[in-house]
């Protein structure tokens, strides 16, 4: 779950309300139905994730959605997906605190870093506005670094 939310820059709500038919993997996409705003969007969908989610099919067999919960044809709770995160957090013992939007944001502020256009990235978040894409434009270290002086041409 974890995972599928840093892949597809998903929100929260957007991977507990996933449908196994959301997943296209003739067209390696997802297909985010309904979301904030009541629009549908779709991400591009990672090799290395399909490959988890056949894994994942095969020893789960969701019906309804994608992330069942215990009870029958309800969503994968709030709650323990939160719980899921906290568990993979002290797992890997990482003591930043760290929210499930971190994830999205990371997935924005990564695509940003690796020279994916700003409207690519407001189209694959799903933003209205390019305004609210713009608080990934923050500027990285890293990338400072790699800037080239004009004057080194001189």
């Amino acid at each position: 779950m974890l995972s599928l939310i840093y892949s597809c820059g998903l929100r929260r709500s957007e991977l507990l309300n996933l449908k196994p038919i959301d997943i296209d993997s003739q067209r390696n996409i997802v297909i985010i139905r309904q979301s904030k705003g009541r629009k549908d969007r779709i991400a591009p969908l990672s090799s290395k994730i399909l490959d988890m989610l056949r894994e994942y099919y095969k020893i789960h067999k969701p019906k309804t959605w994608l992330f069942e919960g215990k009870t029958e044809n309800t969503p994968y709770d709030e709650r323990s997906l939160s719980n899921v995160l906290k568990q993979a957090l002290t797992k890997c013992k990482i003591t930043k605190p760290v929210s499930l939007h971190w994830l999205r944001h990371s997935y924005a502020t990564h695509l940003l870093e690796s020279g994916t256009d700003l409207r690519y990235i407001q189209e694959l978040l799903g933003h209205s506005s390019s305004k609210t894409t713009e608080i990934y434009t923050h500027v990285s270290t890293k990338n400072l670094q790699k800037i080239k002086s004009p004057f080194d041409d001189l």
